[in-house]
């Protein structure tokens, strides 16, 4: 995610001049990111400083770092998908955009605006590929992208053979750019693996693409991703987010690795240990007395 930025003073006021291109390589190898990582990353730009020539400059040197060894990963959503409620609206209204809302298309339908700049503009990078899905949609960019994004399961997309589940087994790595903890998405792929009690669960409906290219409907089954999949009301601290409760229990426990890039407070974390501890997190607190 990011936000819209402060004007451009405001940014070179926060840092200690602008942030290039090079700087970015240079911070990033820092952190932890090297040749060959494959990585999901979360962006808040107006946290890095002014960055000399915005999300193109990012993504240039995300891909200087990794190589051509390496891939990107974002999640992108969709903008325009219709609300979970659309068939509560007043009947005409439906029978409108049943007739007429465009299909999700992976090379067309922008990213969720919520979700910032970046996975637009990756989305949009020459070479980038989109998975399937209508809600949960993911972009890659790399020798791994094909393997990220195909085939992304239609329902509980956040479970097995998602693009999270793949990021996973892949050896992957989260790359938080001054994004909150919060948006650690990964901890969705823990949600729909975890066994306890009281998991709330979507169904809702989109037009997409077929086979062969016709607008169909179809319908959708996932964990309650934007509600919460749980209530953690009882195991977090003063109505902090779940995620952030969990990221921050992960660091102090000595999981990631944190750093500076640009101006921002950034994290590294590796994929495998994101899941084994939000999964260990999830289960034990939700099941057990509290």
């Amino acid at each position: 995610m990011d936000e819209p930025p402060p004007d451009q003073a405001a940014l070179l006021a926060r840092s200690d001049g602008p942030v290039t291109r090079g700087r970015l390589v240079r911070d990033l190898s820092a952190l932890g990111l090297g040749e060959g990582d494959t990585v999901m990353f979360h962006t808040r730009m107006s946290a890095l400083g002014y960055v000399a020539g915005g999300p193109p400059a990012l993504i240039g040197a995300l891909l200087d770092t990794v190589g051509e060894r390496g891939t990107l990963m974002v999640t992108c959503g969709w903008n325009d998908a219709l609300p979970y409620d659309f068939t509560g609206w007043p009947r005409p209204w439906q029978d409108a955009v049943r007739a007429e809302h465009p299909a999700y298309d992976p090379e067309l339908s922008e990213a969720d605006h919520d979700n910032g700049r970046l996975p637009e503009a990756l989305r949009r990078w020459p070479g980038a590929v989109r998975s399937r899905h209508p809600d949960v949609s993911c972009a890659a960019l790399g020798a791994e992208a094909a393997a990220l994004t195909d085939d992304h399961p239609w329902d509980d997309p956040h479970g097995p053979g998602s693009p999270l589940a793949r990021l996973v087994a892949l050896g992957g790595r989260v790359l938080m750019l001054g994004a909150p903890l919060e948006t650690l998405t990964l901890l969705h792929h823990a949600e729909a693996l975890a066994d306890a009690p009281g998991k709330r669960f979507v169904e809702y409906e989109q037009p997409v693409l077929d086979d062969g290219g016709r607008r169909v409907w179809r319908r959708f089954r996932d964990i309650d991703s934007s509600g919460g999949a749980f209530d953690y009301s009882s195991v977090t601290p003063g109505g902090q987010d779940p995620f952030e409760t969990i990221a921050r229990d992960m660091l102090a426990a000595g999981t990631g690795i944190r750093g500076r890039v640009g101006a921002a407070d950034s994290h590294i974390f590796e994929a495998a240990e994101v899941l084994d501890f939000g999964l260990a997190w999830i289960e034990e607190r939700l099941n057990g007395p509290h």
